[in-house]
């Protein structure tokens, strides 16, 4: 009897989760055709140019081959490969020292420190290097400093990647420090070890997963960064300078797509190496483990304290020289406050509309890309579709992370811009910087959303389905509510890196739709640096104004949003 009441009970709902199921299923298609245009098909695209000629004839690796027979094209490759590699060796014992402050030391203002330490993210990659050509380039007030050396070469993108990737690292290697076990520490004292054996044997063997990653993550960032090496670069060939040679300077597709696919290459293995890493990270920590506090050692702190202020003073140095000579008339040597440098209409024809162009296009895509990727992530995490529907999906959202911008954008050169693509007409528009921008930074909003959804009880949908309530009324009433902090900080992310962008969009923007980064290079091969230089500093100055919102809102809601976490509280 009362199973057959159970049955009645649950028939009204029937047609609902039919229903639901279909919606399900069917978003799950859209969401896979969607990344396939996205992320799939250019990267496709580009594969096939690599292995075809001119007439669109399949060679194999003729491309390839033609590549290695050319000495400047191997230049690139070696000068590349010693960039990223001296750029690694500088800034991972900086970041580690900066990181180690920061976590085992008790410093006053840890947060002021952190906060410039991460500041060089929320400016785009040319701006170190438009104002260490201000300091050290021929007209540089501290050129003397450099011992006759010219700043526009190696030495340039090298101390520019180096401000440009410090950040990456102090985030990786703050992360592995912050959660070694403090058990190891006190068992240490106790037998009083030496510091330097403490460091030695437990403090380096526990991060070192970290540090392995840092340095695959600086190093690739390193050597398919475009936008610093077209600043400071001068005459010196890198693999992302040779791919705009040969796609822009010399209509070369075909070998424009074969060093594509070779700046593909030491990213995969990154990736691969990082997800490795990732996981013996994880093995690390124990459920009895204790985290590590540091204890106050006057000596210590001071050197510490020392270090990170010098540290600071140059990140914030090398914006102090963008934010003056934007202001200044002719900084350093004619001193009188001019706002001339803003006055982009006299050093670009677009004027400000490109700085608008990069706002609109920024928004976009913080909101679709908010979208599709906490959407995606909802039906991986939270929907009963097939299993094999949620590991497509997750894979393809785990595919952007391994590709370099500047690839990507070759990518959709090659995809869009084929007259047999019924999708061509978007080429050129700002629909294509728009998704291009969301499918670049697609993998880490995915991963966010999907850790803050993993931390949303799935008792609400089950509890849902047995009231016969629809999935979309929970989503709405319930899972969206919870995780608005999360979506912030994902708009955020999207929003900041869109602004930032250089090398993704440089191959697919048009003169109606040009873009603040681009105009920063457009003004800068003019010679019109202090113009370059207000540019830059107007995306900068916009990142943190939307940081600052987000962390106001983030403060402002997540007390009223997240009380389900404090049942207690009235």
């Amino acid at each position: 009897m009362a199973m057959a009441q159970d049955v009645i009970a649950r028939e009204p709902a029937r047609p609902i989760v039919r229903i639901e199921n279909v919606l399900r299923n069917g978003a799950c298609v859209v969401l896979l055709a969607i990344l396939a245009v996205l992320i799939v098909m250019p990267l496709y695209a580009l594969l096939s140019q690599s292995l075809e000629d001119a007439d669109k004839h399949f060679i194999g690796l003729g491309n390839f081959v033609r590549y290695a027979d050319n000495p400047g094209l191997v230049q690139s490759v070696y000068n590349s490969l010693f960039v990223s590699i001296a750029v690694t060796a500088i800034t991972v014992p900086l970041a580690f020292g900066y990181a180690y402050a920061l976590t085992r030391s008790c410093i006053p203002a840890k947060a002021i420190f952190k906060g410039i330490a991460l500041l060089p993210i929320l400016a785009p990659s040319l701006l170190p290097a438009i104002s260490l050509t201000y300091m050290f380039g021929n007209q540089g007030f501290m050129r003397g400093l450099l011992g006759g050396h010219s700043i526009h070469g190696p030495i340039g993108i090298i101390m520019a990647q180096v401000f440009h990737c410090f950040p990456f690292g102090v985030l990786i290697i703050g992360t592995a420090l912050g959660i070694s076990d403090g058990r190891l520490y006190e068992v240490a004292q106790t037998f009083s070890t030496p510091k330097w054996r403490v460091f030695w044997t437990i403090t380096l063997p526990a991060v070192r997963y970290g540090l392995i990653s840092a340095c695959f993550v600086i190093f690739t960032t390193a050597i398919v960064d475009f936008g610093i090496a077209k600043v400071i670069g001068g005459s010196y060939n890198v693999l992302a300078i040779e791919i705009y040679k040969q796609i822009i300077g010399q209509q070369n597709f075909q070998m424009g797509a074969v060093i594509g696919v070779l700046l593909l290459l030491p990213a995969l293995l990154t990736f691969f190496i990082e997800r490795y890493v990732n996981k013996r990270q994880m093995s690390q920590l124990t459920a009895r483990a204790v985290l590590y506090q540091p204890k106050p050692h006057r000596l210590f702190d001071a050197t510490m304290l020392a270090f990170v202020v010098v540290v600071a003073l140059c990140i914030l140095g090398v914006n102090a020289v963008a934010v003056f000579a934007s202001f200044f008339k002719l900084w350093p040597y004619d001193l009188s406050f001019s706002l001339d440098s803003y006055d982009f209409a006299a050093f670009d024809p677009g004027g400000w509309s490109s700085y608008w162009n990069s706002i609109i296009m920024a928004s976009g895509a913080a909101l679709f890309g908010t979208v599709l990727t906490f959407g995606g992530a909802y039906l991986v995490e939270k929907s009963p579709i097939p299993a094999s529907l949620r590991g497509l999906l997750h894979i393809l959202a785990m595919i952007p992370i391994a590709v370099p911008g500047i690839v990507l954008g070759l990518g959709y050169v090659f995809f869009f811009n084929d007259p047999a693509n019924p999708l061509g007409f978007l080429y050129y528009t700002m629909t294509i910087l728009v998704m291009c921008s969301i499918a670049h930074y697609y993998t880490i909003p995915h991963l966010t959303a999907l850790t803050a959804l993993k931390q949303v009880d799935k008792e609400f949908e089950a509890v849902s389905q047995s009231l016969g309530v629809p999935f979309w009324v929970t989503l709405r009433r319930v899972t969206i509510p919870i995780s608005v902090p999360v979506i912030l900080d994902v708009a955020t992310y999207i929003f900041v890196n869109a602004m930032t962008t250089v090398a993704a969009v440089i191959f697919i923007y048009s003169p109606q739709n040009k873009l603040a980064s681009i105009a920063v290079i457009a003004m800068e091969d003019t010679g019109d640096t202090g113009a370059a230089c207000a540019m830059a500093m107007m995306i900068l100055y916009t990142s943190v104004a939307v940081k600052v919102v987000q962390i106001g809102l983030s403060k402002l809601l997540f007390p009223k949003l997240q009380l389900w976490r404090h049942p207690d509280a009235s």
